[in-house]
């Protein structure tokens, strides 16, 4: 048992220095975190990405790796998010359509409600006694992983504080628009997925598919609206504030 151990700790110590061990611990942990969520009941407090983070973090703490190291390995996943910032474009383009019919809401809505997604984090954040780090990492944090990155780096923010904030944004946005949506009396599939995509970016756009097709096409407005919205007026503000 002990040589075994020690085969297992040697071979995970070379494939640490490959990317190979990195992307292996990526992707077992997404089929992981989605067997849970479906043994789970689906529960929407609980998506899977949330699970997936869980589960990754708990094999990396047990495994004899550290976490610069396994960073380091998952880039060559990271790389990936370039591409599709890009493909943000197709959904927008699909969904030109309902951009022209629905103009004068969508530019009602989106310039207010993306500029209070970050405003109100802002605020908080400030109150609290927040360092302008802080603050840089959760100004994007309704804007989809992609776009957010880049942002918070032309910002001075944390990378991986962004993320968990971004994390946190799409599961309570999923799980608010859910339980409002009925007391509020909104049951236009268009709104609810717009919001969806707006707020909750791609986590908000993956439960609007969940609802209808209709549904997940708002959503993807939304979440590439918002994107785009953010990424060309917040680094402005931010320099002027």
């Amino acid at each position: 048992m002990t040589d075994l151990l020690t085969r297992v700790l040697a071979l995970s110590e070379t494939l640490s220095a490959t990317p190979i061990l990195a992307i292996g611990l990526t992707l077992s942990a997404f089929f992981i975190g989605n067997w849970l969520f479906r043994r789970l009941g689906q529960p929407l407090w609980l998506p899977p990405v949330v699970l997936s983070a869980v589960a990754l973090a708990l094999i990396i703490a047990l495994l004899p790796l550290e976490y610069d190291r396994y960073r380091d390995g998952a880039q060559w996943l990271m790389l990936l998010l370039g591409p599709a910032t890009v493909a943000l474009g197709i959904p927008l383009y699909q969904q030109m359509h309902h951009i022209r019919a629905l103009w004068r809401p969508i530019v009602c809505t989106l310039p207010l409600a993306a500029t209070l997604a970050s405003v109100y984090a802002l605020v908080i954040a400030w109150a609290l006694g927040a360092t302008p780090e802080v603050l840089a990492s959760l100004a994007p944090k309704s804007v989809t992983a992609p776009i957010a990155i880049g942002i918070t780096e032309q910002l001075g923010g944390a990378v991986p504080l962004m993320m968990g904030g971004l994390l946190v944004t799409g599961v309570l946005a999923t799980l608010f628009v859910d339980l409002l949506a009925g007391p509020l009396g909104i049951e236009d599939e268009r709104i609810l997925g717009f919001a969806l995509g707006l707020n909750g970016h791609a986590i908000g756009t993956a439960r609007a598919f969940e609802i209808s097709h209709t549904a997940g096409a708002f959503a993807s407005l939304g979440m590439g609206l918002t994107g785009v919205f953010t990424a060309l007026i917040l680094p402005l503000i931010w320099r002027l504030v």
